[in-house]
């Protein structure tokens, strides 16, 4: 029961200290949650975080929430998956509480402005990152059908201004028809 106890914590602490942490949405917390639950505590496999990503991105909502109860329930079911959801919503919950009251100093501070202007820069490496680690991977696998279709999703939504959703949906409709047939080895 202890150790049950013990994951439970080590789940909404986790979960709780890369958002508090982590500035700029969704996806800066996703390679942050790769390196947590992956790389350090080994409770993820690569593959599988990558598909847990593909599945939060393709649901409604808040890409950071939905990794975390797919995160949660996977590591440690139901229980895990609230836990992970309470650890990823309080402290955004928390600073945006105590930030409404201050919203006119904030508002008006020159210094808050410069503060935000370089955290963009941070976000986007981090994105940067995120996208270069996933397109690697597909990359390193030499699956032609996938890299085809990556280049293709980015050709539509940068030059050609295609929906997201609707990108996503004929993404995952090629997924089912090209891996009918296929089990997971």
């Amino acid at each position: 029961m202890k150790t049950k106890l013990g994951l439970y914590f080590k789940l909404f602490i986790s979960t709780f200290v890369l958002s508090a942490f982590t500035f700029g949405g969704g996806y800066v917390i996703v390679p942050l949650m790769r390196k947590k639950f992956v790389d350090k505590y080994g409770w993820i496999e690569e593959e599988e975080m990558l598909d847990l990503v593909a599945i939060s991105q393709s649901c409604p909502g808040a890409i950071a929430v939905n990794a975390s109860v797919l995160v949660g329930y996977r590591v440690a079911g139901v229980f895990g998956s609230f836990l992970c959801v309470l650890g990823t919503a309080l402290p955004p919950l928390i600073i945006l509480s105590v930030i409404s009251f201050f919203y006119d100093a904030f508002r008006s501070n020159v210094y808050v402005g410069y503060a935000l202007r370089g955290m963009q820069a941070g976000v986007a490496a981090v994105i940067a990152d995120v996208v270069y680690g996933m397109a690697k991977n597909i990359v390193k696998n030499k699956k032609v059908i996938q890299i085809l279709v990556m280049i293709a999703a980015f050709v539509a939504a940068y030059f050609f201004d295609i929906s997201v959703m609707l990108i996503l949906v004929i993404c995952a409709a090629l997924g089912l028809v090209f891996g009918r047939g296929k089990t997971k080895q």
